[in-house]
């Protein structure tokens, strides 16, 4: 099972006084050419929910970049975004003022995990372990199957 990415109302955030060292990356941004030494959180803005630069910018510090600080998701944050936004790297979202919480939580809550692997996991689910369910149990039978 993955880790849930965190939800965070809109009228509940602030990054003031957090006494963390907090970059925010502008769409434009190449994560690959900011200095993360000492960051402990990144922002990714999504300036409307069509524009889906942060995705690939999360994915690029969390998976090839090896950032292990805070990845925060803000701006026109839909429900509809959650799960990608946590299968690429994103630890927090910070929801649009009209979505519901409880409603983003069920979401959320709907899948156990994912079959392929993802920013965090790059594994698929049958490779993550020898007794996985959806691990091959008989692999003579499989190679049977072809000849």
């Amino acid at each position: 099972m993955q880790n849930k990415i965190k939800l965070i109302a809109a009228h509940a955030y602030s990054t003031a006084a957090s006494g963390l060292n907090v970059i925010n990356l502008t769409n434009e941004a190449d994560p690959r050419t900011v200095a993360l030494a000492g960051v402990d959180r990144v922002e990714l803005n999504f300036p409307k929910f069509t524009d889906g630069r942060a995705f690939s910018q999360a994915f690029l510090l969390r998976r090839r970049l090896g950032f292990q600080g805070e990845i925060c998701a803000t701006g026109d944050v839909l429900i509809d975004q959650l799960l990608q936004m946590q299968r690429s790297g994103f630890d927090t979202a910070v929801l649009r003022a009209d979505q519901d919480i409880a409603l983003a939580q069920r979401q959320l809550d709907r899948f156990s995990g994912f079959y392929q692997g993802d920013a965090v996991t790059s594994a698929p689910l049958f490779a993550a372990s020898p007794s996985s369910p959806l691990a091959p149990a008989d692999t003579t039978r499989l190679e049977g199957a072809n000849a």
